[in-house]
């Protein structure tokens, strides 16, 4: 009976273990998300530079856009958006997030340490 009870417990175990490096390994902390529907801001968190904001709020408006842009850090800024969206509205998005924003933000933060 006990040895059942230990089979079922390391099972269990490793299942939880594959479970977290499947789905939790790729993620870093989440800066901000923004969600469109039909054109329209949804619901958001996080901070949101607000430049950032207006621009994607019209890009969403003239293309009514039904995704997810968010943005990550793990190392470095990484911003994804929705997959539904095209190659081209991404990149318009792309160039009107604020990279160098966070770069700076990360070097000066390093400096203080030093």
């Amino acid at each position: 009976m006990a040895d059942n009870i230990i089979k079922i417990l390391i099972i269990v175990g490793l299942f939880f273990l594959a479970y977290k490096l499947i789905f939790s390994g790729s993620r870093g902390l989440t800066l901000f998300e923004m969600h469109f529907k039909d054109g329209k801001l949804t619901s958001h968190k996080g901070k949101i530079p607000e430049r950032f904001e207006r621009e994607c709020r019209t890009i969403a408006k003239t293309n009514k856009l039904t995704c997810t842009v968010r943005a990550e850090k793990s190392g470095h800024v990484r911003l994804h958006v929705s997959a539904n969206v095209g190659d081209n509205l991404t990149q318009q998005i792309r160039n009107q997030f604020p990279f160098e924003y966070y770069d700076k933000k990360q070097q000066d933060s390093s400096k203080l340490k030093g």
